[in-house]
């Protein structure tokens, strides 16, 4: 398995059968260097949403359309790019779909979402979501935007994620501290990959208060287009 951060919460996950585009945004992300593109979305099967706010969808549609791959997201998001002519895949919170040999499941997060539209008006486009990317012997729980929330038990224990994919920047979404409270309270991780920080001056610039909070765990913090092999 390989694991590529691609700046913000975009990652290129490759798992099994399987080249998966979490949340994707490419252009215009500040983190993500644009020379790299082409590398980033080579292969790629299908892209996962987990709502949608510019900083996470906004590509979306556009890579679908120039990679041909369906957009998975929830259903109200789904239909809303459906109805701009995107592939799509809508599925719902406690819904599993399989992609070649990984399964998928949507889980709750909680954080709004929309899509900002002509004058930045915002549409809405479902609830915010996580997801649990089951294959290869392992299970990834991909947080999307959320606070620590108590249903984070409920997937402990029915997942058993041995991978966390954290949000973790502070203020649009759960902290550096919130986020280790969070992973030693509910989880039992091998492997954790923060995300969600250093894009902006407003969000955490270092992971490592996250580090310190994790002994026993291994926390890695890659740079940007650094492939993580577990």
């Amino acid at each position: 398995m390989k694991i590529t951060w691609l700046g913000h919460s975009a990652f290129r996950i490759d798992i099994a059968d399987q080249v998966l585009l979490i949340d994707p945004w490419l252009d215009g992300n500040p983190a993500f260097p644009a020379d790299r593109r082409g590398e980033a979305i080579a292969g790629v099967t299908a892209i996962l949403l987990t709502h949608g706010h510019g900083d996470h969808a906004s590509v979306a549609a556009a890579l679908s359309g120039e990679t041909g791959v369906s957009v998975c997201a929830i259903h109200e998001l789904a239909t809303r790019l459906g109805h701009d002519g995107v592939e799509v895949v809508g599925f719902g919170k406690g819904g599993t779909i399989a992609l070649g040999e990984v399964r998928v499941t949507m889980v709750n997060a909680t954080h709004s979402s929309s899509i900002d539209f002509t004058g930045g008006r915002p549409e809405y486009a479902g609830s915010a979501a996580g997801f649990m990317i089951a294959g290869e012997g392992h299970v990834i729980y991909v947080t999307g935007d959320t606070d620590v929330m108590a249903d984070m038990a409920l997937f402990g224990e029915l997942h058993n994620p041995d991978i966390g994919i954290l949000c973790c920047g502070g203020h649009y979404t759960m902290d550096m501290e919130r986020a280790a409270w969070a992973a030693k309270k509910f989880f039992d991780f091998k492997v954790v990959i923060p995300c969600h920080y250093k894009t902006f001056p407003i969000l955490a610039q270092s992971a490592q208060p996250l580090v310190d909070a994790l002994p026993g765990i291994d926390v890695k913090t890659p740079e940007v287009m650094e492939v993580v092999e577990i």
